[in-house]
């Protein structure tokens, strides 16, 4: 692939075929049970039941798969809210080689336990993600490691945005889709995927209200920065807007909308209870803008929401769904 900082739907088709036999096709759930209080006809894409039990995977896979061995062979390096340094863990075993990962030490217990059961040798640090990522790039410069990038790297957006293709093609007349925001690595790939495709599908992007910074970036023109507040969806948890994911998300993202925590809260529940899928919380932001009216939809239009990951705590988990651990 060129050095573009944006990937293209061609790079997302060769994406699909790199990952065909590593990943898994995620299926389509109709959630009926959870239309009528959604207004919608209600479909879930869960990246939950993905290998790694997160979406990361593809785009990790994808980069890690497309690089020159050599450039690898000393090893793999990244820093993540979690997710994608599990992705990476289990694509550098799949490779055989070495992965450091550097996480923030506020990172879920079980995505620190996860990573490391695949080999990964952890570093948790203390700052935020530009600090990590200084601390990352020395840590690369002293041992020859290749960085790979969770959200700004046009193949790791590639990657992502095979979900958008599997939507397609599973719900041919989908009338919108709606995917959490985080970095912004996920939506760029799949609104790339969606509207290079069919453009006619609405793509919303669902923020936590605690870190709205594609929100506030949207209505002020360019990229801005927020103080970083403690949000339940830790996985979306940023200050600032991607700067490569930016211009796609203007470009191809219709709406972001802003979701309290309490509301993700409602998602997770309604997941669990109704669609029997145990959602984080960043996965569950979707459902939660449905249910707190945040999208306007239709009662007839087809709607489909991307369940990002399902890696979370079960004292955590027991908390949010009142039962004991």
């Amino acid at each position: 692939m060129t050095m573009r900082n944006y990937p293209t739907i061609q790079d997302i088709h060769e994406a699909r075929q790199r990952l065909e036999p590593h990943v898994r096709h995620t299926p389509l759930l109709r959630a009926d049970k959870i239309e009528k209080a959604a207004g919608c006809q209600l479909y879930l894409k869960p990246e939950t039941l993905q290998i790694t039990g997160a979406f990361k995977i593809r785009g990790a896979l994808n980069k890690a798969l497309s690089l020159p061995r050599e450039e690898i062979a000393n090893g793999i390096i990244a820093t993540s809210s979690g997710n994608h340094a599990q992705a990476l863990a289990y694509a550098a075993k799949m490779l055989g080689v070495k992965v450091r990962l550097v996480l923030p030490v506020t990172t879920p217990k079980i995505k620190i336990a996860n990573t490391e059961a695949l080999g990964a040798e952890v570093i948790l640090f203390d700052g935020d993600n530009a600090a990590r990522w200084r601390k990352v790039y020395e840590i690369a410069e002293g041992n020859n490691y290749a960085v790979i990038h969770g959200f700004e790297d046009p193949v790791v957006m590639a990657g992502q945005g095979t979900i958008g293709c599997e939507i397609l093609e599973d719900l041919e007349d989908v009338d919108t889709v709606i995917v959490p925001l985080g970095g912004g690595g996920l939506i760029s790939g799949i609104a790339t995927a969606i509207k290079e495709t069919k453009p006619s599908v609405r793509v919303i992007g669902a923020e936590p209200a605690l870190t709205p910074k594609y929100f506030y970036s949207r209505k002020n023109h360019e990229r801005t920065s927020l103080p970083l507040k403690n949000t339940i969806a830790d996985g979306l948890r940023l200050s600032v807007p991607g700067q490569n994911p930016y211009p796609i998300i203007e470009k191809y993202v219709d709406e972001i909308v802003l979701v309290e925590d309490e509301h993700i809260i409602a998602g997770m529940r309604a997941l669990a209870k109704d669609a029997k899928l145990i959602a984080e919380p960043a996965a569950s932001i979707g459902i939660g803008a449905l249910l707190a009216g945040n999208i306007h939809v239709e009662p007839d239009e087809k709607v489909c929401a991307v369940l990002s990951g399902g890696n979370w705590d079960l004292s955590d988990l027991a908390e949010i769904y009142n039962v004991a651990p």
